[in-house]
């Protein structure tokens, strides 16, 4: 019998070793590898091919919603199921449009993750109830996940958006820099092309913009200056 692949990413080690215990008592599922941020699940899928990628949404340096927009972009084959604890939704109407299998909640069974990871891997989607209605037209089914995937809102490029969340993190440039790889200067000009675009002048108003579009999550309070 020929395993279904799967590709854990979430950056709690304890989440991802509970899964793995849950899902290894699955006969026809194999756990082939495991991210704990999103730019890590990125690359693995590339190297694993995975059929299924289970993929929490709030992870550092690269969140799930964007790591996910990148997977079906250079990896179309490798089906997304979001398992997330959050079901807000801004968070899923950005994963219907990213092309995303399902979004199925933390708080279900693990004979339901099961069973949504089968049928993604079929094709098919997989919606926990208390995210179909906040679903386009509350219908899973009228999802196409064959179509391009949709740009973020304001046209954001995926370096915009790695720049953005690790600002809203609250790193400073030179980390920013170091985090992804470039110079400080091109740090500050992404920086600087955000707050045009976006039209937002400040730190703080880049935070609330990436709390809004679900870049990432806060339970804290935004400062305003």
């Amino acid at each position: 019998m020929k395993r279904i692949t799967v590709l854990l990413a979430d950056d709690h080690t304890i989440v991802r070793e509970g899964i793995r215990k849950l899902l290894e008592l699955e006969k026809d599922l194999q756990i082939v590898g495991e991210a704990e941020d999103g730019r890590q699940a990125v690359a693995l899928v590339k190297k694993l091919r995975p059929a299924v990628v289970l993929m929490d949404i709030a992870m550092p340096l690269l969140n799930g919603l964007e790591a996910t927009r990148q997977i079906r972009k250079d990896v179309p084959d490798a089906k997304v199921l979001i398992l997330s604890a959050n079901s807000h939704a801004a968070f899923v109407k950005q994963v219907s449009e990213l092309g995303a299998a399902g979004f199925l909640l933390k708080q279900s069974s693990s004979a339901v993750l099961a069973t949504a990871i089968r049928e993604v891997q079929k094709g098919n989607t997989f919606f926990s109830p208390a995210v179909v209605k906040h679903l386009p037209g509350r219908n899973p089914k009228s999802l196409d996940r064959g179509k391009q995937f949709k740009q973020k809102s304001n046209h954001l490029s995926s370096r915009e958006v790695e720049v953005l969340q690790l600002i809203a993190e609250g790193q400073p440039n030179k980390q920013v820099a170091a985090e992804l790889g470039v110079s400080f200067k091109t740090v500050d000009k992404h920086r600087q092309h955000l707050m045009g675009k976006l039209n937002i002048h400040d730190v703080a108003g880049l935070t609330r913009y990436a709390i809004a579009e679900g870049i990432i999550e806060s339970n804290d309070r935004v400062p305003t200056g």
